[in-house]
């Protein structure tokens, strides 16, 4: 079950609904499609909306064209990283500033990945220590795991795991596979029992759900690549454009709340007593703060319990128009 569907159906569609004076409907990037879960609920109420699906991951680009075969006339899907998306709009024909209704982000590993066993991204089941993404990039967890040193495994897993007991992982990590490498999921859980002091164990979660973070975010680049995506994805956005952002840990919001904060900001300088002329912030904030899943949705799907939303949309009058379309 899609995460938050109904605030998200809320806050997009005042911005889907519309027709431009070209006649042309709106237009919704996916930027997270996976299986296609929100697509298929802003396709199915919003006939004349037009959607671009983005993905990583073949097998999810795959699995969403098939549930969203009764959309095809209105669905283009593009396999890419979501920092790709002012290239994914060239390659369907819009621009890059300012020809977008709106913008959907829902971050982190997908169900679909966590359930396919073979991929490595749980700590639930022993795997091959994979965790891509994308199933052809170069770099995988055991390849961290195996041929890192230790200072930066130490660094991978406290900045992007934020584990407090990263370097004595990281010190036996090494120890361990100086006579046999990794190659499972489940030597690495292993080893992480043994890692963690017990008193540690018993309190925040699975022993092993930083350092499987950390790996994933490290493999795939997620943090770099959102980095990027977000300004993209606001400077795509048309005027009354809207962009919701859903996060499931600290390091991804922290970015979303930093771009969203400068985007709200205004551009009048310091000490003047009015706005200037052109000066006024580019977005307004859809939400206070991060809201966050209520008892009933996390009763319904569990994977809601971590997540923050956030939502802007853009105010700034542009001069440019709508690009081609």
């Amino acid at each position: 079950m899609p995460v938050l569907l109904e605030r998200c159906v809320a806050l997009l569609t005042p911005a889907l609904t519309r027709q431009h004076p070209d006649g042309s409907g709106a237009v919704l990037v996916d930027a997270t499609l996976g299986a296609g879960g929100h697509a298929e609920r802003f396709l199915s109420e919003l006939p004349g909306l037009r959607l671009i699906g983005l993905d990583r991951d073949p097998t999810a680009l795959d699995i969403a064209a098939d549930r969203l075969a009764p959309f095809a006339d209105r669905l283009t899907l593009v396999r890419t990283r979501y920092d790709g998306i002012a290239d994914a709009l060239a390659e369907s024909g819009y621009a890059a500033t300012g020809s977008i209704d709106g913008v959907l982000f829902d971050l982190g590993v997908s169900s679909m990945q966590l359930d396919r066993s073979e991929r490595g991204f749980s700590y639930a089941q022993d795997a091959p220590l994979d965790m891509r993404m994308d199933p052809e990039a170069p770099l995988t967890a055991a390849d961290i795991l195996n041929t890192y040193d230790q200072a930066a495994l130490t660094d991978i897993l406290r900045r992007y795991g934020e584990e407090r007991f990263a370097s004595r992982i990281a010190a036996q990590v090494v120890r361990r596979r100086a006579h046999t490498p990794f190659t499972s999921t489940g030597e690495l859980v292993s080893l992480l029992y043994q890692a963690i002091p017990a008193p540690a164990r018993r309190t925040g979660g699975h022993p092993a759900k930083r350092t499987f973070q950390a790996l994933r975010v490290a493999v795939n680049g997620e943090l770099d690549s959102l980095r990027a995506a977000l300004p993209a994805a606001l400077d795509a956005l048309d005027v009354a454009g809207r962009i919701v952002v859903m996060a499931y840990q600290s390091l991804e919001d922290r970015i979303v709340k930093g771009v969203f904060a400068e985007a709200t900001a205004s551009r009048t300088p310091p000490g003047l007593p009015v706005e200037l002329p052109g000066h006024a912030p580019q977005f307004r904030s859809l939400t206070h703060g991060a809201e966050r899943a209520d008892a009933a949705e996390i009763e319904r799907n569990s994977r809601s319990a971590a997540v923050r939303l956030r939502a802007l949309q853009r105010v700034e009058q542009r001069s440019a128009r709508r690009g081609d379309r």
